[in-house]
């Protein structure tokens, strides 16, 4: 960050000397005040943004290494612990993208190889199934012969994968974007991807 602000205040003490031919002494000295009192409002207040971002990351970071860790250990995705998942980020004050892949370990690789394209891992096949698949195995329609909420079933030797990103704007993020447009720097994320293998067979 003060990297990014010196590199804001090198261009504003750029355009100030490119208007000295342009304008008075006494309108160079208003701009300059100007700019000073709003970089005197911003700094704190992008300092302030930045902190709570820090803070929902790090609770975005234990939110998803702990979801990643219990369907590892119990060999299932429980809709509980899914639903905990998103309170948990929604806490945050922030919403967000959850995108879950599990790499299935094939038990008939001979088989698969011929009826899907899944990837060939050593001696062994994956093929992956991913998050619209996954929630419509767990929570089926009302309109379905079994609409019961139900775990989704795992295997040992499975591999669980975990991303999760924001999808609105923190406050650290639109401040940031209007500097960036001074700086011609870029931006960020509050991002997280943990992986596992699962390590028991579900139910």
């Amino acid at each position: 960050m003060k990297k990014m602000l010196n590199e804001m205040k090198q261009k504003i003490k750029k355009f100030l000397h490119n208007q000295k031919g342009a304008g008075s002494d006494e309108f160079i000295t208003l701009i300059g005040l100007f700019l000073a009192a709003t970089a005197m409002f911003i700094i704190p207040l992008v300092s302030m943004a930045e902190k709570n971002d820090k803070i929902s990351q790090a609770e975005l970071d234990a939110a998803v290494s702990g979801f990643v860790d219990t369907v590892s250990n119990a060999g299932s995705i429980n809709p509980t612990d899914y639903e905990e998942l998103q309170d948990r980020l929604a806490a945050t004050g922030n919403t967000y993208e959850i995108i879950i892949e599990i790499q299935h370990l094939d038990d008939n690789p001979g088989k698969k190889a011929t009826t899907t394209s899944g990837d060939l891992i050593g001696e062994n096949i994956r093929y992956s199934t991913y998050t619209s698949e996954i929630l419509d195995y767990m929570y089926p329609s009302s309109g379905s012969i079994d609409n019961m909420i139900r775990n989704y079933p795992l295997k040992k030797g499975d591999n669980i994968i975990v991303t999760v990103r924001n999808t609105n704007e923190t406050l650290a993020q639109q401040l940031r974007k209007f500097l960036f447009k001074v700086t011609g720097q870029g931006t960020y994320e509050l991002a997280s991807t943990d992986s596992s293998m699962v390590v028991n067979n579900g139910k």
